[in-house]
């Protein structure tokens, strides 16, 4: 190959990091899409550099749990990833999605670049304008600050734990909803 190819092909892979509540339903859901190459659960904040699960889940750190997602944009855009965000969370509820409540699992886009920034602005903009939901969007919109990667026995949770009360009673109802909602994204290898 090329060294024109090799950039080429990179150039192909951005980054997302999204964030609403815990983050083993977003890593399940993402994992699954088509055009996803990896998905790593972590968190985002400015307070404590490589805070610990307890620290962030005490809610005291400034930290939201959020997922990394590294796509293929000739796969899958960025504008998609948002939209099945948006649709598989209530991005209306501040600080809260079902029972996580606290800054902790608040539905924010950390966008990378200036078009994302964007795409994210023009997205809620017009999902807004539609009436999509009964109460306005509230999630955040901010810079991408430094991700701290969670610890091991996060990743890929779903996957490794599917009997697991949190995986039977929360994850998987919404595991089956984004498939339901969006079988045309999902990897047919899953």
């Amino acid at each position: 190959m090329r060294v024109g190819e090799c950039e080429m092909m990179r150039s192909r892979y951005e980054v997302a990091t999204l964030g609403r509540g815990c983050f083993w339903c977003l890593e399940a859901a993402f994992e699954q899409m088509a055009g996803v190459e990896s998905v790593v659960s972590g968190c985002c904040g400015r307070q404590l550099d490589s805070p610990s699960y307890a620290a962030v889940c005490g809610g005291r750190t400034g930290h939201a749990e959020v997922v990394r997602i590294t796509f293929d944009s000739e796969q899958c855009s960025y504008r998609e990833l948002l939209g099945v965000f948006l649709a598989i969370h209530d991005p209306t509820t501040r600080d809260r999605q079902v029972n996580d409540i606290g800054t902790q699992y608040r539905s924010v886009i950390f966008y990378h670049t200036p078009e994302q920034e964007r795409e994210a602005v023009s997205l809620m903009a017009e999902l807004e304008k539609a009436g999509c939901w009964a109460e306005p969007i509230v999630t955040e919109l901010l810079p991408v600050p430094q991700f701290f990667e969670a610890e091991a026995y996060h990743q890929q949770y779903f996957r490794r734990n599917p009997t697991v009360g949190y995986c039977q009673f929360v994850v998987s109802p919404k595991l089956a909803k984004f498939r339901q909602r969006f079988s045309t994204r999902f990897k047919a290898n899953r």
